[in-house]
């Protein structure tokens, strides 16, 4: 990844664009065995939202530093879509879906930072 790129920080602009609620950023760097250095998750209240946010991540990265996700999923149902940014995964949810899996729970050790929602 390229250092001058803040990839967290333009996930966020993407999901905040389309207005995603309770962004979490969880940073998984020191933590054995997790599939990439941080999880950035967030939420929708509505299948049409999840999709519209992910949507302008996607958009986001895209225009503002040419980064194409390495793969996506969950556009089917849009309660949960994954983007796989290598290092990053952004996990979009429905507020059920995502306290049904809740990630943030399972990644209790990680250093965990809430990012502030925008009115």
């Amino acid at each position: 990844m390229n250092g001058t790129i803040d990839i967290t920080k333009l996930v966020i602009e993407g999901i905040q664009n389309r207005k995603g609620k309770k962004i979490t950023v969880v940073n998984l760097e020191d933590i054995d065995g997790a599939a990439a250095n941080r999880f950035i998750i967030c939420q929708g209240s509505s299948t049409m939202q999840v999709s519209a946010i992910a949507d302008s991540i996607r958009e986001t990265l895209q225009k503002e530093a040419d980064i194409k996700p390495f793969n996506y999923d969950g556009y089917q149902n849009s309660q949960w879509i994954v983007i796989d940014y290598g290092d990053t995964f952004v996990h979009i949810f429905l507020p059920d879906t995502r306290e049904f899996y809740n990630l943030e729970e399972l990644w209790s050790d990680a250093a965990i930072t809430e990012i502030p929602d925008v009115d």
